[in-house]
């Protein structure tokens, strides 16, 4: 009996463990809840099925069984999902989309309200991400519904607005990555999240102030923003912090020297602000740094020996300030920082943009003699500037129409022989972030457009060839390349293309870096070249591109399209009055009309007195009527309907095409305006700005546009009465608006 057991136990054998082994394999989750497959499959379905999700159906797809790829896993425990992370391939680099390409965005049933509360749902979820997937609108107050949320993960979308303050109250947060999105706004108080670690918030529109968070954090990312702030001083007490980069925003004032020495600090950023003042030399580096990058500021004095010390394995980089250095090749002269400085310090550091902007335009209407009516401190700066260098009176044009806190910086030529040919004496404050302005060599134009390749040529016309390019150290140019007969060349027109250049420096153009005059006596016909150098910005997008785009045009609310009509015509009045002689016929066209992240105009493509091929100034082939100030009237009130032209787009939302187009836009316009005396008042704008806009701004700006549509060339009005009128329509909505005392439509 026992031996017929022993040999039924050995057939069985295998079997038995098996049986035995399945049931002490864990299980990840067994299956989900009912509930929550079903919220997944909603899921699928909010987010218009992305590819990561197509083969989800109601019937097959068990959930925590998912094998996890690069761009799904999904984790459960006890039947509940407690990790979702999905990864799609609709990304919010803009600047990769041409204009007739549709925009990687969700469409317009997508709702991130829906979808946020349906995931706050699953009630153990501890780790979410969403990245590239098209994400657009407001993050909802609701965010704080997820009760156990550890890590939340929006980076890439195009989610815009503030971050809602109910974020505050997510006391279990502990990693909070909205990076890569169109955020702004001040960052609620965070201190209260003493669970946060990371804080990633690059690459988006935040500041001014510099967010409050909580002791405890280790990664703190703000690079890419829009903060205006000092170091605050709190820093001292993260003793747990490890990485921290707010590069690339308008920081300004002295390093506080104990950054360098927090106990648990690794890696620290803070290239590209405007940070001042001398480093000690004695100086201590935390044991744990191995990075500091304090490159393109405004330091000066020696460098920290912990900097410079060879026993250490630590990567510094302070190239682009004014510090004594054994590479003073990449460094500024004293001169440059001090002077930079000395603009600086003619503003108060706590003022606000608003103030700064309204100050500003006082200043430049003031210098180019336009009653302001401002009083008080403009008049007293005018004086300043005035009695500082009277000689310089267009260059101080330029210096008026910037703000410290908006500067931006654009990287150039590091070596030595570039700095000494570069104009580092005259600094202007609408310069701030621009390297100098440069003479630039023959091979160090080739070099940058690779010797001029084909694939280069962006296009052709009648002032040469325009070519991008790429400087040594990485940074993107615009290459115009003219070639004109040297026997014909007025030698009038190349000095005055020699002293306008340099000038050409404004927060509201396309600046130029610098030129190069070449002239070839070896060929037959001896001929010269001209290469003029522009900035170029690869992330900026055009006004047309962000009106003909349904989400980007959300961003535009009437604040911000009178913000950037005032920036535009600040651009061209610069053009007109603040070089010598002006520039007019300048073609302005929407499409020319560049966006920073910031929403900060741009006016590209506008003319420069370049040499013709038969050697004679472009704009002196042209008709010019003197007007009674002494400007090209003709030119002058062409760029005054163009501008129009803009503005109606702006305001309407709708491109035009044709001048039949432009007429019967006009009359309605004209028509909305006529009928200002009636209880309810109708004007033609983009109907997403209903309801948000103050009625008499609206009014203001309309009828400033009408006339510069006008007909009849001599009743269009001078830019100055323009900039006047969009400055008044944003005053108006602005202090309406506060008040609640205007009627809004």
């Amino acid at each position: 009996m026992m031996k017929k057991f022993l040999v039924s136990f050995y057939f069985l054998f295998p079997a038995t463990i098996s049986i035995i082994l399945v049931l002490l394999t864990p299980i990840p989750s067994a299956q989900l809840t009912p509930t929550e497959s079903g919220i997944l499959l909603q899921v699928q379905k909010l987010l218009e099925y992305p590819e990561a999700l197509q083969p989800w159906n109601n019937f097959t797809t068990n959930f925590c069984f998912l094998p996890p790829s690069s761009s799904l896993k999904i984790l459960c425990s006890n039947g509940h999902v407690t990790e979702l992370t999905i990864i799609g391939n609709r990304g919010s680099s803009l600047s990769h989309h041409h204009q007739d390409q549709e925009a990687p965005t969700l469409s317009e049933r997508f709702s991130i309200h829906d979808l946020l509360v349906l995931l706050s749902r699953l009630s153990n979820l501890k780790a979410l991400s969403l990245v590239s997937l098209g994400l657009w609108g407001h993050l909802p107050s609701e965010i704080n519904r997820f009760g156990s949320i550890k890590s939340m993960n929006l980076s890439s979308n195009f989610i815009y607005g503030k971050i809602p303050s109910s974020i505050s109250s997510m006391r279990t947060l502990k990693s909070l990555v909205l990076a890569h999105n169109l955020l702004n706004g001040t960052i609620p108080d965070l201190t209260m999240l003493s669970s946060l670690q990371e804080l990633d918030l690059g690459f988006n529109g935040f500041g001014p102030e510099f967010p409050s968070l909580s002791k405890n954090i280790v990664k703190i990312i703000l690079r890419n923003n829009s903060f205006t702030s000092q170091i605050p001083s709190e820093l001292i007490k993260f003793q747990r912090l490890q990485q921290f980069d707010i590069s690339n925003n308008g920081i300004f004032g002295t390093i506080p020297l104990f950054l360098f020495s927090l106990p648990s600090l690794q890696y620290l950023n803070l290239a590209s602000n405007q940070l001042s003042g001398s480093l000690s030399l004695n100086t201590s580096c935390g044991s744990v740094l191995t990075f500091v990058d304090v490159s393109y500021n405004l330091l000066t004095g020696n460098l920290p020996s912990c900097f410079t010390s060879k026993s250490s394995n630590r990567t510094i980089m302070y190239s682009r300030n004014c510090v004594s250095a054994m590479r003073l090749s990449d460094q500024y002269p004293a001169s440059y920082c001090e002077g930079v400085m000395e603009a600086l310090t003619a503003k108060s550091p706590g003022r606000s943009r608003k103030e700064e902007s309204e100050i500003h335009l006082g200043l430049v209407l003031g210098v180019l003699g336009v009653a302001t009516g401002v009083a008080g401190l403009v008049a007293l700066l005018i004086l300043f500037i005035l009695k500082k260098n009277k000689a310089k009176s267009a260059e101080k044009d330029i210096i008026d129409n910037k703000s410290a806190a908006d500067k931006f910086h654009i990287n150039l030529y590091p070596g030595p022989k570039i700095v000494a040919r570069c104009a580092t004496e005259r600094m202007s404050l609408a310069a701030l972030g621009l390297p100098p302005y440069c003479n630039f060599t023959s091979d160090e134009i080739g070099d940058a457009t690779n010797n001029f390749r084909q694939s280069n040529l962006i296009g052709e016309g009648a002032q040469g060839q325009l070519y991008k390019g790429k400087l040594v150290d990485g940074s993107m140019v615009l290459v115009n390349r003219l070639r004109v007969k040297q026997k014909s060349l007025n030698s009038n027109s190349m000095q005055n293309l020699k002293k306008v250049l340099p000038n050409l420096r404004h927060r509201n153009l396309v600046s130029v870096l610098g030129h190069c005059f070449i002239t070839c006596q070896d060929h037959p016909q001896t001929r010269s070249t001209i290469f003029i150098v522009f900035e170029h910005i690869p992330n900026l997008s055009s006004l047309r591109d962000h009106l003909t785009d349904r989400i980007r045009r959300e961003t535009l609310k009437w604040p911000q399209r009178m913000a950037i009509s005032i920036g535009i015509a600040r651009g061209i009045q610069f053009l007109h009055t603040g070089v010598t002689p002006g520039i007019y016929g300048n073609n302005l066209r929407i499409e020319n009309i560049l966006l920073d992240n910031s929403l900060n105009p741009k006016v590209s493509g506008y003319s420069i007195p370049l040499p013709s091929k038969k050697g004679v100034d472009r704009r002196q082939n042209q008709q010019c009527v003197p007007s009674v100030s002494g400007r090209c009237s003709n030119e002058e009130k062409e760029d005054i309907f163009q501008l129009g032209v803009i503005l109606i787009q702006i305001i309407t939302g709708k491109l035009i095409t044709s001048s039949g187009e432009l007429e019967e836009l006009k009359d309605e316009l004209e028509r909305g305006l006529s009928e200002a005396a009636s209880s309810t008042p109708r004007l033609t704008v983009d109907p997403s700005l209903r309801g948000i806009f103050v009625y008499e701004s609206v009014k203001t700006a309309l009828q400033i546009t009408i006339n510069c549509l006008s007909k009849v060339t001599i009743n269009r009005p001078s830019i100055e009465d323009v900039l006047w009128n969009l400055q008044y329509s944003m005053q108006v909505q602005e202090a309406r608006s506060s008040s609640g005392n205007s009627p809004r439509l």
